[in-house]
C-alpha cells in the first residue's frame, strides 16, 4: 500500500486540497472558496465555519475524485494565512460568527496606545512584524477587549487560521513557530513569546496557544472529524505553518541566501537564512521558518498581478473576447503584443502602485501612473510598460534584502505571473539575476505543507527531498546590455515612484 498525504493550502480566497505521495508528487487538487465579510470600513471577516466545511467539502470531494484507498492516507499539514484571530472559550466553542483576518485594520487606536509603552522601532526590530502594526493578532485581541468586553471576558485561547482546523481535527489547540511569529508579541532572536511585549499589551500569555515544531504531530482525527472527512481516525496531523513560510520551503528556500519571487496578486520576494532581515526604516517582514533554526525574510508590492489585470480590463478587452473565443490564455495574447515593443518600452515607466503602497515603498497613498507617454506609443509599448513597470517596482524593493542578506545568483519564481517566458526574461534583466522556473508553479504552498506532513510522519528524513521534486524547466539569464537599459531608466523611475507618492499624499488629504 503507497502511502498519501493531504496537504491544504488555506488561503484568503479559499482552500485547496492536494493530494501527494510519498514522493512528494501532487497527485491532484481540488479548490473550495469562501467570503469576506466588510461590516465596517477596514473590517475584514471570514467564518471560521466556513473554513471547516471547505476542508471538508475538498477532502471528500478529493477522495472521490482520484479513487485513492481512504486507507492510503497517512498525514495530513496546513499552509495557513496569517495573523489570523479566532476567540474560543474553555470548552473549545467559538465566541465569534465571523473573526478579523490578515488585512483587516481595525485596531489602529490599539496600535497606537501600546506604542505609548514601547518604542515602535522597537517592537519592529525583536517582532520582525513589518506589515502596518494594526494587522497584527495582538492588536485585534485588545480590540475585542475594548471594544466587545462580553467577548473578552470568556475567551480561553486565540488562535489562528490553521491552528483552528487543527483544533477541529484534532481537539489540540497548539501553533508553531512560523504562525506565532505573527503575533505581534513574539521574539524573532530567543523563538518564544516576549515578556515585555506581553506586559506592554496587559494580556496574559495564556491567551496564546503554546508553540511547537511545524512538523510535531499534534494528533490523530477524532472521530468526529474523521466521519466528517471521510478518513481513517488514525491520520496523523502535522501542525502545519504559516502560509509565507510553508511557500518558502516549498519555493525551494531550504539553505541560507536562497531566494524565490512569488507574483500572484501582489507579490513578494523572500530570501530565509539563519538570520532576520531587520531594518528600521524599510521594514521587511520576517516570519519564522517552518524549518528550525531558520527565518524567512521578505519585501513585497502590494500591486503586481492585480495591476496587469487593470490593464487587461481597461486596454485590452478585445484580447479577453479574443482569448475566450479562441481557447487560448489572454495573458498570452497580451505577452506577444509586448514583444512587439523594445526593452524600456521606447522610455515608456509605468508605476504599478493601484493599491497603494507597501513598507517598502516610499508611503502608503502612493498609487500608480503612466510617465513618458507620447503620441508615439502603441499598446504594445503601455502593455510592455506594464511588465517591466511591475519587475522594476520589485527591483527597487529588493535592493532592501541585497543590502542585508547575501542572495544566491538564482531565483525560483512561483504563482501566475511564473508562466511568461517574456516576463521571466524582463525580471531576470532588471534583477541581474537568473530566474528559474520549475515544475513546481502555484503549488509552493502546497507543497511545503505537504512536506511538513511528510517530514512529521517519518515518510522523509528531512527537508532536501524539496530538491528532487523541483524539475528545472528554464533558466532566464540576464541579458548584459538589456541590464544596462534598465540601470540607465533606474533613477528615472525613482524619480517617478517618489513624485507618485509625494501626488498620492496630496491627493489623498483632498476630499471631492
Amino acid at each position: 500500500m503507497t502511502k498519501k498525504i493531504i496537504a491544504y493550502d488555506l488561503g484568503t480566497g479559499g482552500n485547496k486540497a492536494s493530494l501527494y505521495d510519498s514522493d512528494g508528487v501532487c497527485l491532484s487538487s481540488t479548490f473550495y472558496s469562501y467570503e469576506t465579510l466588510y461590516p465596517q470600513s477596514g473590517m475584514h471577516e471570514q467564518r471560521p465555519s466556513d473554513w471547516w466545511d471547505s476542508i471538508v467539502s475538498s477532502t471528500r470531494q478529493l477522495i472521490e475524485e482520484t479513487g485513492v484507498d481512504k486507507n492510503e492516507i497517512e498525514c495530513l499539514a496546513i499552509s495557513g494565512h496569517s495573523l489570523g484571530v479566532v476567540p474560543i472559550d474553555k470548552k473549545g466553542r467559538l465566541l465569534q460568527e465571523s473573526v478579523p483576518i490578515w488585512s483587516d485594520s481595525r485596531a489602529g487606536v490599539q496600535a497606537d496606545n501600546f506604542f505609548e509603552k514601547i518604542d515602535e522601532n522597537k517592537w519592529y526590530m525583536t517582532t520582525g512584524n513589518g506589515f502596518p502594526a494594526k494587522l497584527y493578532s495582538v492588536f485585534k485581541i485588545l480590540w475585542y477587549q475594548d471594544n466587545k468586553p462580553d467577548v473578552f471576558k470568556d475567551i480561553y485561547k486565540v488562535i489562528g487560521t490553521k491552528d483552528y482546523i487543527n483544533f477541529r481535527l484534532t481537539g489540540q489547540i497548539k501553533t508553531d513557530y512560523s504562525y506565532a511569529s505573527g503575533s505581534g508579541v513574539y521574539d524573532l532572536i530567543k523563538w518564544k513569546y516576549s515578556p515585555e511585549l506581553l506586559a506592554a499589551s496587559g494580556l496574559d500569555e495564556s491567551l496564546f496557544p503554546e508553540i511547537v515544531s511545524s512538523t510535531e504531530i499534534i494528533g490523530e482525527l477524532s472521530q468526529q472529524a474523521a466521519q466528517s472527512l471521510g478518513l481513517p481516525q488514525r491520520v496523523n496531523v502535522a501542525c502545519g505553518g504559516v502560509d509565507n513560510s510553508c511557500m518558502a520551503l516549498g519555493a525551494r528556500n531550504i539553505e541560507s541566501g536562497r531566494a524565490y519571487l512569488s507574483m500572484g496578486s501582489s507579490a513578494w520576494i523572500a530570501v530565509s537564512d539563519d538570520k532576520p532581515v531587520l531594518d528600521a526604516v524599510s521594514r521587511p517582514f520576517v516570519f519564522t521558518h517552518v524549518i528550525p533554526g531558520m527565518l524567512t525574510s521578505a519585501v513585497s508590492i502590494f500591486s503586481a498581478g492585480n495591476s496587469f489585470r487593470w490593464l487587461r480590463d481597461n486596454i485590452c478587452p478585445d484580447l479577453v473576447e479574443q482569448a475566450a473565443q479562441t481557447n487560448q490564455d489572454v495573458y498570452d495574447l497580451m505577452a506577444q503584443l509586448a514583444e512587439e515593443s523594445c526593452t524600456g518600452a521606447n522610455k515608456l515607466l509605468f508605476n504599478p502602485s493601484l493599491a497603494g503602497g507597501s513598507s517598502q515603498e516610499p508611503n502608503a497613498n502612493i498609487r500608480g501612473a503612466f510617465s513618458g507617454l507620447d503620441l508615439g506609443h502603441t499598446r504594445a509599448d503601455l502593455i510592455r510598460a506594464g511588465m517591466e513597470g511591475i519587475a522594476m517596482n520589485l527591483g527597487s524593493v529588493l535592493k532592501v534584502l541585497k543590502r542585508f542578506s547575501s542572495l544566491s545568483d538564482d531565483m525560483v519564481i512561483v504563482g501566475g505571473g511564473s508562466k511568461s517566458s517574456l516576463w521571466r526574461q524582463i525580471f531576470a534583466d532588471v534583477f541581474n539575476m537568473n530566474i528559474v522556473k520549475t515544475n513546481i508553479g502555484e503549488e509552493a504552498g502546497s507543497l511545503g505543507a505537504a512536506a511538513i506532513a511528510a517530514i512529521g510522519c517519518g515518510l522523509w528524513k528531512d527537508f532536501s527531498k524539496i530538491d528532487e521534486i523541483h524539475k528545472v524547466q528554464s533558466i532566464a539569464k540576464p541579458i548584459s546590455e538589456h541590464n544596462e537599459d534598465y540601470k540607465k531608466l533606474e533613477p528615472v523611475y525613482e524619480m517617478l515612484r517618489n513624485s507618485q507618492a509625494e501626488i498620492g499624499e496630496s491627493l489623498s488629504k483632498i476630499f471631492i
